[in-house]
């Protein structure tokens, strides 16, 4: 231990430049340098014990959504007729907004009327932290209007006297409602609240109500009021003037928000309560309070039971410095590949500490990638691999750090090759009704087995020629991966000819093709997890597809399928065509040699969904001003079509027209989730139907366009309307915008990658890590001292240390730059902490205040 703090304090004491010229910046500067990035992944998983229908059809049609606050972001495929329905959908998006709580909503579809909803699991945002990475059964709650209260409420009171003509005085309470923020959304939509402000005492109830505020769910009140507190003493001086004990803890100012419902029944938002002895030491008192159900709420009343959801979980919240605080940490990060031995590097050292390798892949991969670093990380950890493998038939099989990088770098780099390569045949299979099954236990009355293997035959030879005339589209990175395992792999047993082609099929058959297939709302080529039948049809597919794969390139003589059912099957296909198309199109993806693409030209399609988009300059009467349509982009157009499958575009925006992508304030049209993609003609102006979704389309024009030439450095934040700009008041339509255009993003359109998020994840990770990382340096302590004969001591045994120098160095260097980075940090988190003091907005007041 002492001998380890010397290196350390060595290192602190010659820190980089970069950390200490960005010291100065720690102050409020600083913090607004500082981004807050918000992700949310996990999985759906399933429900289970849902209350049954009353009479003879007990089953229900059932979906769940996620929910920012009351606000959609998420909704699954529905399950029909199934009281314990299986999910099973995987979910990840960025949250672009500030919520309170993340909910899941348990629906029962309903067509002709509104969908039922039959309970929720909501969790605090301060407690997710409690659940992240663990799969765990949630109780389903009551969904009413209690349930769904959320919200803020700005409010200020002072307390005035007042000297009456026969010289008593009179005190009057003085109560400014400002503002709220975050109320619920009903039916879907932004509220019309209005707020009742009442004076609540043993023998009184005065209330007064606001105006009215039209769908908003953060309505500016401003209004005040003003009630009358008597008293019979008379007026001496000021200075004596002091308001009764025993009239003040009596008191206490109760506003309740409410959603006006015009021809239906107002439903109720929330309260608070506000004791007006808070008053007692202060003329004024001001605060945010967040709102609360009623008192009478479900308290006392039992529910049923209403059943349980299963879910995973995993909140990240990253806050990231400017640039030059993770230059050290970087620096060595991408110094790894050529460290000897790996088992040494940085990257190496972070995957053997984390709890989860999983969480160190993602971060590590898109670091190395984005510098072109990961060709040689991976190639070099896999020859580590390679010396604990006896046999070649069992070749790159586990989940090492090696093999779940590269599951992780196909996962990123594949998502446009699995699109060309797979799309239109799984959507047909997906579409389509016709059944696969050719296990006799499992055939269905009426199926012919016969015609069953026919479909299935039909769909596996489709899938097998349109993968193996796919060489041309994989990309270039893959490639040169597959070029090195298939050179180590051959070193690594010379004497086996096909060692070469297990090692590529390996990964792009068992752990890239296989899995898109069976699983291919994972990989973004359908929307939802299919239903039971085309699961069961696309598990058969990719059991085929991968034996086919491996066939050509194992030295084994017979197939690995343990069912008599499928190796009937799979004798179809025992023909020396198949093994040789398989050995061409492995040979042409591990291939160094350039490529000639017949697919260049062909655009890359990144993102399609339903928006709706405002009618540009129409001012007909009867049409309505906003339309849904359906949105499509690729890497050379924006365009948008009646309905999805619509080959004809109504409207085109070519890619390089594009000035600049925007958010649209609120407050132009009354919608939220509004953006504006601003060409060269007039701006087109699209609601998206949730916050996450209008961030994803935000940032992928973006990142398509940020290449323009021309780029606006300002746009207008609101809409040109009635010859007006709303945000700046001009007339003039061509004025120049009066805010400056937010900053630009990564210009690689397929592979988005934010290299100091990605950093500060490592740096978060090696935080959490330090006891361990603690173990592995005095194991490197123990190895280097210990002089007796080789032995595996329990201290260490789980880690691979195979030069203890090199690796106690590395370690060193790790423990200085993190305690270097936890320095701003620590300043970050005590600036925020201050500045959300209790009863801020950011902190506000829960419950009463005495």
């Amino acid at each position: 231990m002492a001998a380890a703090a010397t290196p350390a304090a060595a290192a602190s004491s010659q820190a980089p430049a970069a950390i200490s010229t960005a010291e100065p910046e720690a102050g409020n500067e600083d913090c607004r340098e500082v981004r807050v990035l918000q992700s949310l992944r996990g999985k759906i998983c399933e429900a289970k014990n849902l209350l049954p229908y009353l009479g003879p059809n007990k089953m229900r049609d059932c979906f769940c959504t996620i929910n920012l606050d009351q606000e959609e972001v998420y909704r699954t495929q529905v399950v029909e007729k199934s009281l314990s329905p299986f999910f099973s959908e995987e979910f990840y998006f960025e949250i672009p907004r500030t919520f309170q709580y993340l909910s899941f909503y348990v629906y029962d579809k309903n067509v002709l009327q509104r969908d039922l909803r039959i309970g929720k699991v909501a969790i605090k945002k301060e407690d997710l932290c409690n659940h992240s990475g663990k799969e765990t059964w949630f109780s389903l709650q009551p969904v009413d209007s209690n349930s769904e209260v959320q919200g803020k409420v700005h409010l200020e009171l002072k307390l005035n006297e007042l000297i009456t003509e026969n010289g008593t005085v009179c005190q009057q309470l003085v109560v400014h409602i400002k503002a709220c923020h975050g109320l619920p959304l009903i039916n879907g939509q932004s509220c019309d609240p209005y707020a009742t402000v009442s004076l609540v005492g043993p023998s009184r109830n005065d209330q007064k109500k606001t105006k009215v505020k039209k769908k908003t769910s953060n309505p500016q009140f401003n209004e005040i009021f003003y009630f009358e507190v008597t008293r019979s003493s008379s007026y001496t001086r000021k200075s004596q003037f002091q308001v009764e004990e025993e009239d003040i803890e009596k008191l206490e100012i109760r506003i309740d928000l409410w959603n006006n419902g015009n021809l239906v029944q107002d439903v109720f938002l929330g309260e608070i309560k506000v004791p007006v002895s808070v008053l007692r030491n202060d003329s004024s008192h001001q605060a945010w309070y967040l709102l609360q159900p009623r008192d009478n709420g479900n308290k006392s009343s039992k529910t049923d039971d209403l059943g349980s959801l299963r879910l995973n979980i995993c909140y990240t919240e990253d806050y990231v410095l400017p640039s030059e605080y993770y230059s050290p940490l970087k620096t060595l990060l991408l110094k790894s590949p050529d460290v000897q031995p790996i088992s040494a590097s940085a990257a190496y050292i972070l995957g053997e500490i984390c709890r989860d390798k999983n969480d160190a892949v993602l971060p590590l991969v898109r670091l190395l990638l984005h510098h072109d670093k990961l060709v040689p990380f991976v190639t070099a950890v896999a020859e580590l691999d390679l010396k604990d493998t006896q046999d070649a038939n069992t070749i790159f099989r586990g989940n090492s750090l090696a093999t779940r990088c590269l599951d992780e770098m196909m996962k990123i780099v594949g998502g446009h090759y699995l699109k060309v390569t797979l799309k239109s045949i799984l959507d047909e299979i997906c579409e389509s009704s016709k059944s696969c099954e050719i296990d006799p236990i499992k055939l269905k009355e009426g199926d012919n087995v016969e015609n069953n293997k026919e479909n299935l035959r039909y769909y596996v030879d489709k899938l097998f020629n349109t993968i193996i005339k796919s060489s041309m589209s994989c990309p270039t990175v893959m490639c040169d991966i597959f070029y090195s395992l298939r050179q180590i792999a051959t070193q690594r047993f010379p004497n086996d000819p096909h060692v070469q082609y297990s090692a590529v099929s390996s990964f792009v058959f068992l752990r890239f093709f296989a899995v898109a297939v069976v699983s291919p709302h994972t990989f973004h080529l359908r929307p939802h997890h299919p239903d039971a039948q085309t699961i069961r049809t696309l598990t058969l597919i990719s059991k085929t597809i991968q034996t086919l794969g491996s066939w050509g390139s194992l030295s084994k003589s017979k197939s690995s399928f343990k069912e008599t059912f499928m190796c009937e099957f799979f004798k179809m296909f025992q023909e020396e065509g198949y093994i040789t198309a398989v050995k061409k199109f492995l040979d042409e993806i591990s291939s160094t040699e350039t490529k000639v693409s017949s697919g260049t030209s062909e655009p890359v399609h990144l993102k399609e969904g339903e928006m709706f988009k405002r009618a540009q300059g129409r001012t007909r009467i009867g049409k309505k001003n906003f339309k849904k349509r359906w949105f499509c982009l690729t890497s050379r157009e924006l365009t948008y079509h009646k309905q999805p499958g619509s080959k004809d575009a109504i409207y085109t925006i070519p890619v390089k027209n594009i000035l600049a992508v925007e958010k649209l304030e609120e407050s132009s049209f009354n919608k939220k989730n509004m953006f504006q993609v601003i060409h060269t003609e007039k701006p087109l102006y699209v609601q998206a139907n949730n916050c996450v979704e209008a961030n994803e389309w935000i940032d992928v024009l973006c990142r398509v366009s940020r290449c323009n030439q021309n780029r606006l450095s300002s746009f207008h934040p609101s809409a040109y309307l009635n010859g007006i700009w709303l945000c700046c008041q001009e007339t003039s339509e061509s004025t120049p915008g009066c805010k400056p255009c937010t900053a630009g993003v990564p210009a690689d359109i397929q592979i988005d990658i934010d290299e100091d998020r990605e950093t500060e994840r490592i740096y978060s990770l090696f935080t959490l890590s330090l006891l361990k990382l603690q173990k592995m340096e005095e194991a490197c302590g123990t190895i280097a001292v210990y002089q007796g004969p080789q032995k595996e001591p329990d201290d260490y045994s789980n880690f691979v240390i195979e030069d203890s120098v090199t690796t106690f160095k590395t370690i060193q260097q790790i423990k200085s730059i993190i305690e270097k980075l936890d320095e701003p940090h620590e300043k970050y988190r005590k600036k925020r902490s201050s500045s959300a003091k209790y009863g801020s907005k950011e902190n506000p007041i829960i419950g009463k205040t005495s």
